[in-house]
């Protein structure tokens, strides 16, 4: 299936049991048409408001029971009844897509986590559900991995989004690196924005590292895609270090021969996070004896 729109979102993989795939890829034609109604062609902000509220009123339908839905609710509807799937994280993605439609800045952190709450954590709350695995602690780890491979994705398409006029870095850290949102790009407040998207990095690294362990508690083919998919985030960071923070410049991204070492290190994950982990009770001892 085609991925342009959607990113974040675990499409149907050889990794995929047969059995999940008419579901996944009917909740992926939801989430992807519907962002394509917040960001795509020339419509309004008005028009993108009333289509996306038409959706919300299609899953209200689903949940009176309704019938005689067009194609993409009906198998949406089907997939709903099958797996019992709450209807409450697809509402938080419309809410996202709705927020994109009005809202081009985040403030502060806590205000970029709320909207990745519901623009990406509800794509690893109805992939638990598919594999019933949805306990506190499995969807605790999945909101911090969906967060991080969300913010993962600003801090890779600064320059796209600020082509669109979007900025999704959190204000507060900007004005902390003393960059005005203006600036962004020019060759004048590149080593502070080096020195901010280190922190920006470093940050989402250790929210991605958070929740890595679902991905060796999880079993079968589930538990290895996502531990590809934690890997693969992994290694944009690190090129995003590569290429010194530059975004602008250069898009980091993956190209086939990454995918040789992403699937090396997720087959050598559970050793790899101990040593990760002893690091950094190394770093925290030496900081507290420096106190």
């Amino acid at each position: 299936m085609p991925v342009d729109h959607y990113e974040n979102f675990p499409v149907a993989s050889i990794l995929l049991p047969r059995r999940l795939r008419p579901a996944v890829e009917a909740i992926y034609a939801f989430a992807r048409s519907a962002d394509d109604l917040a960001d795509e062609g020339d419509a309004t902000p008005e028009q993108r408001l009333a289509a996306l509220a038409a959706y919300e009123t299609a899953l209200d339908r689903i949940e009176r029971g309704e019938t005689g839905h067009d194609p993409l609710f009906e198998r949406l509807a089907g997939v709903v009844a099958q797996y019992q799937l709450p209807l409450r994280p697809l509402r938080d993605l419309l809410s996202a897509f709705k927020q994109d439609v009005s809202v081009s800045r985040y403030a502060s952190y806590d205000a970029l986590l709320d909207y990745c709450a519901r623009s990406a954590n509800p794509v690893g709350l109805m992939m638990l559900t598919l594999y019933q695995q949805a306990d506190e602690e499995n969807v605790r780890d999945s909101d911090a991995i969906c967060t991080a491979l969300q913010l993962i994705n600003f801090l890779q398409d600064v320059a796209i989004d600020l082509h669109k006029e979007r900025i999704y870095l959190p204000l507060e850290d900007l004005n902390r690196y003393a960059i005005s949102p203006a600036a962004l790009g020019h060759v004048d407040a590149r080593p502070r924005w080096r020195s901010m998207m280190k922190f920006e990095v470093e940050r989402t690294r250790a929210l991605m590292l958070s929740g890595a362990p679902l991905a060796l508690r999880l079993r079968g083919r589930i538990g290895f895609e996502l531990r590809l998919v934690v890997q693969g985030g992994l290694a944009i960071l690190d090129a995003i270090e590569a290429v010194e923070y530059d975004v602008f410049r250069r898009r980091p991204q993956l190209v086939r021969r990454d995918w040789l070492r992403i699937f090396w290190r997720a087959l050598r994950m559970k050793s790899q996070l101990k040593a990760r982990a002893k690091v950094q009770q190394g770093r925290v001892r030496i900081s507290q004896e420096t106190q």
